[in-house]
C-alpha cells in the first residue's frame, strides 16, 4: 500500500565525472562492469545521448550540437544492434550508406573490394542480413562502420556472441586498421582477449567513475605485481627458502610446483629467481606466465 501513495526517486549518475583525453592513432580499451556507465559515454560521444553537465568534445566538434559533422567523421558498431537494412542484401545496404555520406563511385568501389577481400564478404555480400550469420553480420556492421573512411572508431562488443574464428577475424581487421591508417579506435568490451590483442592503454571505469587510466603492463604491475611460474621438478621436493620467490601450491606426486615471482627488477629480476630456482632444484620444466588481465580488473573491482 505505501508504494502506491509514497514515491522515494533516486537518482543515479551514469557517467560521474568521467575524464580523459584521447589522442588520434590511439586504441583505447574502454572497461567496466555492465551498468559502469560504458555504453552511456559511447553514446554521448556519438551524440545520441546530450549529457546534464561538463564538456564534450570529438575532432573539436560537440557531438550533440553538431551532429551531421560529428557522423562523417566517426563509425560506430554496437555489438548487440546492427545499422544494415535487415531485408536488403549486404551489398545494397553499403550502397545505402556510401549514398548517404557522398561518396563517390570509384572511392566507394575501392574501399568495397578491400574490405571484401580483407574480411572476407565475398561468400555472403549478395545475401539478406536478416540471413546473416551473428559473425557475418558483424563483419559486415564493421565495413558499413568504416566504408566512409572516418578518422574515428567506437566498438561496443564487437565480438560478443562470437565463436573463436570470427573474433579473430575481427580483431585482426581492426588491427591492421590502425597499423594502415592510424584509425583512433575506443574499445568496449567484457572479452579481455580483445583488450590484451589490439590495446595499450585502459581506461577503467565502476560506478560511473574512473578507476584507473594508464598502460596495461603498469595495470598489471600495481595490482597484481608478480608473475607466476610452473615448475616441474624431480622428486622429492626440499624444504623452499628461497629469497624472493614464493611458494604458492604444490602437487608432490607429479613434481608440479606453483610459484610468485614479484615483478621488481630493482629487487629480484625473473631470470634471477629462475636462476636461484634452478641451482636450489632439479628443474625438468619451467612456464613464465604474466598476470592475466581478468584477474587484474577483477582484484580493481574487489578492492573498491
Amino acid at each position: 500500500m505505501r508504494s502506491l501513495f509514497t514515491t522515494r526517486r533516486v537518482v543515479t549518475k551514469a557517467v560521474d565525472g568521467v575524464s580523459m583525453t584521447v589522442g588520434p592513432g590511439e586504441m583505447v580499451g574502454y572497461l567496466g562492469p555492465n551498468g559502469a556507465g560504458k555504453s552511456t559515454t559511447i553514446k554521448m560521444l556519438t551524440g545520441v545521448l546530450v549529457p546534464t553537465s561538463g564538456r564534450v568534445e570529438v575532432n573539436g566538434l560537440v557531438p550533440w550540437r553538431d551532429r551531421r559533422a560529428n557522423a562523417r567523421a566517426i563509425g560506430v558498431v554496437f555489438g548487440q544492434r546492427t545499422q544494415l537494412w535487415q531485408d536488403l542484401p549486404l551489398r545494397d545496404s553499403f550502397e545505402l550508406v556510401a549514398k548517404l555520406y557522398g561518396m563517390g563511385r570509384n572511392r566507394y568501389l575501392s574501399r568495397l573490394a578491400a574490405f571484401t577481400d580483407l574480411l572476407d564478404l565475398g561468400p555472403f555480400i549478395d545475401t539478406p542480413v536478416r540471413s546473416l550469420s551473428l559473425g557475418q553480420r558483424m563483419r559486415g556492421d564493421l565495413a558499413a562502420a568504416m566504408l566512409h573512411e572516418p578518422p574515428l572508431l567506437y566498438l561496443d562488443e564487437p565480438t560478443v556472441g562470437l565463436d573463436v574464428v570470427a573474433k579473430a577475424r575481427i580483431r585482426d581487421f581492426i588491427a591492421n586498421l590502425n597499423a594502415d591508417t592510424g584509425t583512433t579506435v575506443i574499445l568496449t568490451t567484457h572479452d579481455i582477449a580483445d583488450v590484451e590483442r589490439l590495446c595499450r592503454r585502459a581506461v577503467i571505469i565502476d560506478e560511473g567513475r574512473v578507476a584507473y587510466d594508464g598502460d596495461l603492463d603498469a595495470l598489471r604491475r600495481r595490482y597484481l605485481p608478480y608473475r607466476e611460474l610452473a615448475v616441474i621438478v624431480q622428486p622429492p621436493l626440499p624444504e623452499w627458502d628461497i629469497p624472493g620467490v614464493e611458494l604458492v601450491d604444490t602437487v608432490a606426486h607429479h613434481g608440479h610446483v606453483i610459484l610468485n615471482v614479484r615483478h621488481d627488477p630493482l629487487m629480484l629480476s625473473t631470470p634471477e629467481a629462475i636462476g636461484r630456482i634452478t641451482a636450489r632444484v632439479a628443474v625438468v620444466d619451467l612456464t613464465v606466465k604474466e598476470p592475466d588481465l581478468e584477474q587484474v580488473i577483477h582484484r580493481i573491482y574487489t578492492a573498491r
